[in-house]
């Protein structure tokens, strides 16, 4: 290498704050690169117009598009068959998203009753604090739906499954009642593995991918997907709110999402052995999971639900409360008590004090969640070891 010429050589300053920037080169990566950027440097102003106008595919500000957004968002609307996705920085940003492109103060929002208790919170804060009307209804009550839509009802969010009492919506039938107003599904404890609600006549779809998306208990994301058009209106008020995803979250979806199928099939499995073994436990007064014949829903999940219903469950236990936290304390050391699920590891939550907790005791037990109800994530452990530890925690609690 001959020798650089001093008078020439820039600055260490400056050589430092250009460092970092690898040549040009002509082999592929063979594991996804990482785009951490804030921004994307342009040639021109010329490009600049061409990649704002659509013209040339390109990227400017990494709040409104980065590559690791696409790589994943692309993935999941295959696998959803869906057009298009955003990604968003939670579960919650993706919702918030959604609402600031599809109603305004006066339009009507209708959703299930039972959904996760944010969902709830975040539309009754919508409903007093902004001018949206919000009405509830059961699943199971589709001439409350018929009777509920008025001519300002511009969506429906319902949950594929839902949290926590595993209850399944007919989605076919959803739609029919709707008669083309949109139909927003929360399809987190299902995945595409099991259940693509677009098939059946859902409008979007949408994920918390911070559980069984990723599956790892180490990305915090929400994703939507559906039709291009919808999507990019709902790309743009991520963007002006600024709930956009960062692109190494996005870049541990995409490889959490490469063993999906491959998970689902196991939690699927082992929660099904699971369920039966509580259903059998004498310090268990009920098991909440569709994939038991006395569930509610038995027959309907599975007519929607054929390959499995997932790996989550819930349980009461006769003894409320005092029972819940023995039970957690036993299990700490092998069964943690983690307000999340969908990680590789079993858990345990209480919906009472995390995801429900935002509701009123009466509310909560209008739609069956009771003080003793316990909320179980299965893992990727054996069958027969998550039974044995099971047992022995679930006969320390009172009855």
């Amino acid at each position: 290498m001959s020798a650089t010429d001093p008078a020439s050589s820039p600055d260490p300053a400056t050589v430092a704050a250009r460092a970092g920037c690898a040549p040009e080169f002509t082999t592929k990566s063979s594991s996804p690169p990482v785009y951490l950027t804030t921004a994307f440097d342009l040639e021109s102003l010329e490009q600049l117009e061409a990649v704002t106008g659509g013209g040339q595919k390109g990227y400017i500000y990494t709040r409104d598009g980065n590559p690791n957004h696409d790589a994943f968002t692309n993935d999941v609307a295959t696998l959803e068959h869906a057009e298009a996705g955003a990604v968003m920085a939670s579960g919650m940003g993706a919702l918030t998203a959604i609402l600031m492109a599809m109603v305004k103060s006066g339009d009507h929002v209708i959703a299930a009753r039972v959904l996760y208790g944010r969902t709830g919170q975040l539309l009754d804060h919508l409903a007093t604090n902004f001018g949206l009307k919000v009405s509830y209804f059961d699943v199971d009550d589709l001439s409350a739906l018929k009777a509920a839509l008025i001519p300002e009802t511009r969506l429906c969010i319902v949950e594929s499954i839902s949290n926590p009492l595993l209850e399944v919506a007919d989605l076919p039938a959803i739609v029919d009642v709707l008669q083309g107003i949109p139909l927003l599904v929360d399809s987190t404890f299902a995945t595409p593995c099991l259940l693509r609600p677009i098939d059946h006549g859902a409008t979007l779809v949408w994920h918390s991918v911070s559980k069984y998306l990723n599956g790892h208990g180490d990305v915090m994301a929400g994703i939507v997907v559906g039709p291009t058009n919808l999507i990019r209106k709902i790309r743009a008020m991520s963007s002006l709110y600024g709930v956009n995803a960062n692109p190494f979250e996005s870049w541990l979806a995409s490889r959490g999402l490469r063993t999906l199928p491959l998970r689902m099939q196991r939690v699927s499995q082992t929660a099904t052995e699971i369920a039966a073994f509580l259903q059998s436990h004498p310090h268990v007064s009920r098991v909440f999971y569709p994939g038991l014949t006395d569930h509610a829903h038995f027959d309907r999940a599975r007519r929607l639900l054929p390959h499995g219903c997932g790996g989550m469950l819930a349980f009461d236990l006769p003894g409320g409360r005092p029972a819940v936290d023995m039970l957690f304390r036993r299990l700490a050391d092998v069964i943690p008590f983690s307000p999340t699920l969908a990680d590789a590891r079993t858990t345990v939550s209480y919906p009472a004090g995390t995801s429900h907790k935002f509701m009123t005791a009466a509310a909560r037990a209008a739609c069956g969640i009771g003080d003793g109800l316990v909320r179980l994530s299965i893992g990727l452990e054996d069958a027969s070891d998550l039974k044995r530890e099971l047992a022995a925690a679930l006969a320390h609690t009172p009855m």
